[in-house]
């Protein structure tokens, strides 16, 4: 499955000559949709670099530094918000859903979480890759600080309540005020990996600040699992992520922060229980 699943990849979704992903073809791959996004781009960093873990082919990684090397150009250009959409020919799309700014898949705007995550992905991509030098590792790591500083700037606690908004625009002001769960679990993840590459006090109390409110008001006691949206108030509600379908992104949150930050989660544990 590994072998078919690599395959597909690189014959329908791996555009070679830019160094990038496309999004999203139709079900018999004869209609690739013009939509160019880079959700679907930090994904595959993740990918890339747990199959580059796990096959030991690392080619994989080498896919994921391309793909960062343009998120890095965007952000960096962008105040260190990452676009979150492009038009084909990967030009920004900074207008994207304007009109529908709290789309399920494609808000406008700038997401926060997404930041945060990125800077997680890039300090285990500089931790990772064999041929970095060590001032290319130290340029990534102070990118990733960097993602993450805008992100939490922009998101946590700036409407008055606790918690990280779900997206602002590109001046850094709130649009959709929801926090979800998934956005505290990469915060939670990247500041823990943050604290421990970095050895900097103040990733380590942002870690702390997440756990707290984790417990206070996003880890559902009563009934298990995390509520998946909170609105502005810390109530939850279910508009964008009804229910409670995703354990991906918390369990991980309680795993990440234990393990070597350089290896992707299921590696990195396999290898701590061996």
């Amino acid at each position: 499955m590994l072998t078919e699943a690599q395959k597909t990849f690189l014959d329908r979704f791996w555009d070679d000559e830019t160094g990038l992903s496309v999004d999203t073809w139709n079900e018999d791959f004869t209609e690739l949709d013009r939509y160019r996004g880079l959700n679907a781009n930090m994904h595959s960093v993740e990918a890339f670099l747990a199959v580059a873990d796990v096959t030991g082919d690392e080619s994989w990684r080498t896919r994921a530094g391309r793909i960062i090397d343009h998120v890095l150009g965007w952000a960096s250009n962008n105040e260190w918000r990452t676009p979150e959409h492009f038009h084909e020919d990967w030009s920004l799309d900074l207008e994207c859903n304007a009109d529908r700014k709290g789309d399920q898949f494609k808000p406008y705007g700038a997401t926060p979480g997404h930041g945060i995550e990125w800077s997680r992905l890039i300090t285990q991509y500089a931790l990772s890759a064999p041929d970095l030098s060590e001032s290319d590792k130290a340029r990534l790591v102070d990118a990733a600080e960097n993602l993450f500083h805008r992100a939490v700037a922009d998101g946590w606690n700036i409407d008055g309540a606790p918690g990280i908004v779900y997206t602002t625009d590109w001046q850094g002001r709130p649009v959709v005020h929801d926090r979800m769960h998934w956005t505290l679990a990469e915060a939670i993840n990247t500041s823990a990996t943050l604290a421990r590459v970095t050895g900097r006090p103040e990733y380590g109390e942002w870690y702390s600040r997440f756990l707290a409110y984790a417990d206070d008001k996003v880890i559902d006691h009563d009934n298990g699992s995390w509520f998946h949206q909170l609105d502005a108030g810390n109530h939850p509600i279910g508009t964008v992520w009804p229910g409670k379908s995703d354990l991906y992104h918390a369990t991980q949150s309680m795993m990440i922060p234990l393990h070597d930050p350089s290896l992707s989660i299921a590696v990195a544990a396999k290898r701590s229980a061996d």
